[in-house]
């Protein structure tokens, strides 16, 4: 999993966004302001950096020209905001910004751009790292082809079967098809209650209280 910083100014946010990526296994460390973002650059040097544009001391837009300007842009930015205009979003992607998410985020824009961003900056440390392997990258690197053209290899799922013996009453039969149900879909989702929550169409504390319910090992499962 990655290591991702959070820059933003509201502490619900901050809040938010940790609970879900680290639902998500990922380790992520918070800043309220462009000074203690950049004392979490140089400490931890993250894989991935959500970063809002409005904040106090000094916008976002400004500590990303920073980084662009003084090479420390080494890793993709995602930016935020509730009230930046076309023109700011313009601005922040030609410095080098990967991605611009409006507030209120979705939890599904804000999976899909993170994974992306974990995904360009993977590429682009192996098309760096091919000189020193012997290796010639091609023409286009493949860190800066749109994310949609590359394709990943789909890793081994959980199986899909089960057996289940009929001459059980009809109460305990369900409970193993359900506790067989919520199993498959944690293994499938690596452990994130979140997914399996919008994969079930399940209100994650209606989740927790089932999962309970049924016996399943949350202690294992989830990360």
């Amino acid at each position: 999993m990655a290591n991702i910083l959070v820059v933003d100014d509201e502490l619900g946010i901050r809040d938010l966004l940790c609970e879900i990526l680290n639902d998500e296994g990922h380790t992520v460390e918070l800043a309220e302001n462009a000074a203690q973002a950049r004392a979490a650059r140089l400490r931890e040097a993250p894989d991935l950096v959500l970063l809002d544009i409005w904040m106090p001391d000094t916008d976002g837009v400004t500590l990303l020209k920073e980084w662009s300007t003084s090479g420390a842009l080494t890793m993709p930015v995602i930016m935020m905001s509730g009230h930046a205009t076309i023109d700011t979003a313009v601005e922040a992607t030609r410095i080098g910004a990967l991605a611009f998410l409006e507030k209120p985020i979705t939890l599904q824009k804000l999976l899909k751009a993170v994974e992306q961003g974990l995904t360009r900056g993977a590429l682009r440390k192996l098309t760096q790292s091919m000189p020193s392997m012997g290796m010639k990258a091609d023409t286009v690197a493949l860190a800066d082809m749109p994310v949609s053209m590359i394709e990943l290899a789909p890793e081994p799922g959980p199986q899909a079967t089960q057996n289940f013996m009929l001459d059980k009453p009809l109460r305990e039969g369900r409970d193993e098809y359900e506790k067989a149900y919520f199993e498959f879909h944690l293994a499938k989702e690596n452990g994130s209650m979140t997914r399996v929550a919008e994969k079930t169409g399940l209100e994650r504390t209606h989740l927790y209280r089932k999962l309970k319910q049924l016996g399943v090992d949350l202690t294992r499962k989830r990360i």
